[in-house]
């Protein structure tokens, strides 16, 4: 498989490189934690010859014998040499029982600069606290941007082909060397098969597990939609399911903490508050819609919009959902003291569905930016101050 340089993320792990902190880099499966951790490795290499690197890949053989987490924390204190800056990365940590334990002895004795990578199921962002008794700094890794995507496959025209393939293959790099889609959704499914049984399943000890597909394959089919653990339960209930509203809402939050959908709360602009009634959710990558529910329901406006919302994420942005009276703004984003209201449409070329987009914005008083991404295929405008750019140039971006 290519590999392309993830420069983003790899700049984060040099800005905390020497930092005290226990370095856990999370994201969900097959996203590229890997080989960004070769990268840091080449850039270390490049940066300083004298640093001792140990390296540690618990899923290959030849480190079989350190999954005891005491063979693990003598090996790594025979590998420390004195006199030099020493790093030490492991990746899948958690294939060590009691992993925890070797690295908190380690990070106490303040001899390596520490870096971790895992089965998020298994090294949740909620339990870093819990595990380590160091102070942890999380890299979160998402799928291919489209900016990633076109760098992959060496795309330098046909943007806008480029575009909708993109729409349907999505972001999960280890699909591209498949030519068919067929078999990358056969690998998308695989991937997805693999966080809910070998990951989820596992470590909460889920009894029904068609429930708990069922609850992870209607947030997928709602994608962009208001949900609650009550809606769902009362949704899945009517087809003969006795699910209640206490388990959806566990059932959520492990898909969650999987990093294989996000919680996007509600915001009241008026009332300068959040609402704890419902929330939406997106999905990490919208081709796994199309690999688990199919393709039969393309709904680009709802796949659009996810794309954004995770768009947004990479570029470092606190993502809202606005609320003005009876009216709704897909995304409040913030960054320090930015804001911007964001609408995202499939096409506004139909005068009534634009003005259904634009009315909520102007309805805002404040002077913050507004804007509209939709696939007009054409060049920014504006629109009574409201910025109107499409989504595919949005991205390139």
């Amino acid at each position: 498989m290519q590999i392309i340089p993830r420069q983003q993320y790899l700049n984060e792990l040099i800005e905390l490189y020497g930092t005290p902190d226990i370095k856990v880099i999370t994201g969900i499966r097959r996203s590229g934690k890997s080989v960004l951790l070769q990268e840091f490795i080449r850039y270390l290499k490049e940066k300083d010859e004298a640093v001792n690197i140990v390296m540690i890949n618990l899923q290959e053989l030849e480190f079989d014998h350190l999954l005891d987490y005491h063979e693990l924390h003598r090996y790594i204190l025979e590998q420390h040499k004195e006199g030099m800056p020493n790093v030490l990365l492991i990746d899948e940590v958690q294939m060590c029982p009691k992993f925890e334990l070797a690295i908190n002895s380690i990070y106490a004795k303040h001899i390596y600069d520490i870096y971790l990578t895992g089965s998020n199921a298994f090294l949740l962002s909620s339990d870093l606290a819990t595990l380590f008794t160091g102070r942890t700094m999380e890299v979160q890794v998402y799928p291919f941007s489209f900016k990633e995507y076109l760098t992959y496959h060496g795309i330098s025209e046909n943007y806008d082909d480029a575009f909708d393939a993109y729409v349907r293959s999505g972001g999960m790099p280890g699909s591209y060397v498949y030519p068919s889609e067929d078999r990358k959704y056969e690998y998308i499914r695989d991937v997805y098969t693999t966080i809910l049984v070998r990951d989820l399943v596992q470590k909460y000890h889920i009894r029904n597990q068609s429930e708990f597909r069922s609850v992870a394959e209607y947030m997928m089919d709602n994608i962009g939609n208001l949900l609650s653990p009550n809606s769902i339960s009362k949704a899945l209930n009517r087809d003969q399911s006795e699910i209640t509203r206490k388990t959806v809402s566990k059932y959520m939050d492990y898909l969650e903490n999987a990093f294989l959908f996000y919680q996007v709360k509600r915001y009241d602009l008026k009332g300068r508050k959040y609402l704890a009634s419902s929330s939406k959710y997106y999905l990490c990558d919208p081709a796994f819609r199309y690999a688990v529910n199919g393709t039969k329901n393309l709904d680009f406006g709802r796949v659009y919009e996810n794309m954004v919302y995770m768009e947004l994420r990479r570029r470092g942005y606190e993502v809202y959902v606005g609320k003005l009276y009876q009216k709704e703004i897909d995304f409040v984003v913030k960054k320090r003291d930015e804001l911007t209201y964001i609408q995202v449409s499939d096409n506004i070329s139909d005068p009534k569905t634009f003005e259904r987009e634009y009315t909520p914005l102007l309805a805002i008083r404040d002077a913050n930016p507004k804007m509209i991404l939709a696939r007009t295929r054409h060049e920014d405008y504006r629109y009574d101050g409201i910025q109107v750019v499409d989504i595919r140039r949005w991205l390139q971006r």
